[in-house]
């Protein structure tokens, strides 16, 4: 659990060069060239030698001009690995994992329909490859942080009947993960359907879901999730605003799975922001039954539980994750307009008999060079609590350029 604003950036982080929007709101077409250089440094116990990866990702698309509310939009992506002393979660090689195998795949190909349905009510449809995010993607995101971006093929359909209501819905037949398609987890496929309606209120975004995973290939994946979210903010005064999260869900086995469970989820947080800074504490709750813990295949994993990814796939004792950060924008002298640092403490138990599983402390530094490209640093240490639970040290280094 993190921040909303930056569980928003860590999904969708990208280095990226694209028209002007001012291009884009005229309704002409546009060329998307979005791409990211990145370090990454893992040193893990267990593993004699640290891996050390540096990748360039990039991805060349085009969408068309708006003809009657319809569109069309084809993206390809590559990922070349510049230094390979990495396991790529698939290659075998003696090295802690680095999930940013090379490659290169069609990572979008959608047509989409977007317009009024008369009486103020509007509407939107996706048909093919896509990005889906639901809301803070704590159950279905992108896992934009990755090189390789999580895409969908589906069809994907929002309603707003009001301003301030919408009901989405979306057909899922399958998923091309993070892993790439030389992966032998690279793609799930099945029939999975995503529910989720919204209710903007002067205090927050109200959010009912149900999320029906069914998977051919990865059957113990296969779940069904229902649950509720209210998050938002207030100002209190004096430029400063209470920020809140309430979530709970219920997840229970569905079709295909192997064996039944029913497990639980809870998320609680509070905290303050003004324009400069930010904090906040909070507690998130897996639960586990022993066997299995409350799943989340489809998340943007990587913004919840430590950016150190111990905790990918939640453990089967469940999981507690009591947390607490804060973020600060500050001018420095010198060439440099701004400096943004953020940090980020974690402190893991079991849920089910309470054994301790480490901590982690998460910290970055954000520097914007010029208007356009920006440099950030990452560090992440866990420090495990057992076995099971390697300590390790992850360092990012990455360039962002956007227009």
């Amino acid at each position: 659990m993190i921040h909303p604003s930056w569980k928003a950036a860590l999904a969708g982080a990208a280095f990226s060069l694209s028209v002007p929007a001012a291009a884009q709101a005229a309704d002409q077409g546009h060329i998307i060239i979005d791409s990211r250089l990145r370090f990454e440094s893992v040193e893990q116990d267990g593993f004699p030698q640290g891996a050390e990866a540096l990748t360039w990702r990039t991805r060349l698309g085009y969408e068309t001009p708006a003809f009657d509310g319809f569109r069309a939009l084809g993206e390809i992506e590559n990922v070349a690995a510049i230094g390979e002393r990495y396991n790529n979660s698939y290659d075998g090689k003696p090295y802690p994992v680095v999930p940013d195998p090379a490659g290169t795949e069609i990572n979008r190909a959608q047509v989409s329909w977007a317009g009024s349905l008369g009486a103020g009510a509007s509407g939107e449809v996706v048909v093919g490859r896509q990005r889906i995010i639901l809301g803070d993607a704590r159950f279905v995101g992108n896992s934009g942080f990755r090189q390789n971006e999580q895409t969908f093929d589906a069809v994907r359909a929002s309603l707003k009947p009001l301003k301030d209501v919408t009901f989405t819905y979306a057909y899922v037949g399958r998923v091309h993960r993070v892993f790439g398609h030389d992966s032998p987890q690279g793609e799930w496929h099945g029939a999975t359907h995503l529910m989720q309606a919204d209710v903007k209120t002067p205090y927050g975004v109200l959010t009912g879901y149900g999320y029906l995973l069914e998977f051919d290939n990865a059957a113990a994946q296969s779940s069904a999730t229902w649950g509720g979210r209210f998050a938002g903010a207030h100002p209190v005064g004096g430029g400063v605003s209470l920020t809140y999260e309430a979530e709970a869900a219920r997840q229970t086995d569905w079709r295909n799975s192997p064996a039944p469970f029913a497990l639980t989820y809870l998320d609680l947080s509070a905290g303050l922001k003004t324009k400069k800074a930010s904090a906040f504490v909070a507690y998130e709750r897996l639960g586990g039954n022993g066997v299995r813990g409350f799943g989340t295949p489809l998340a943007t994993l990587h913004a919840f539980q430590g950016w150190a990814d111990v905790f990918l796939t939640t453990p089967a004792n469940g999981i507690r994750d009591v947390n607490g950060g804060g973020a600060y924008t500050f001018a420095p002298a010198g060439p440099l307009k701004s400096l943004k640092l953020t940090a980020v403490y974690h402190d893991f138990t079991a849920d089910r008999g309470g054994a301790h599983l480490g901590h982690e402390i998460d910290a970055q530094l954000s520097a914007p060079l010029t208007p356009h490209l920006t440099a950030d640093l990452i560090a992440a240490r866990f420090d495990g609590g057992q076995p099971a639970f390697a300590s390790r040290t992850k360092v990012w280094l990455s360039l962002e350029l956007k227009y």
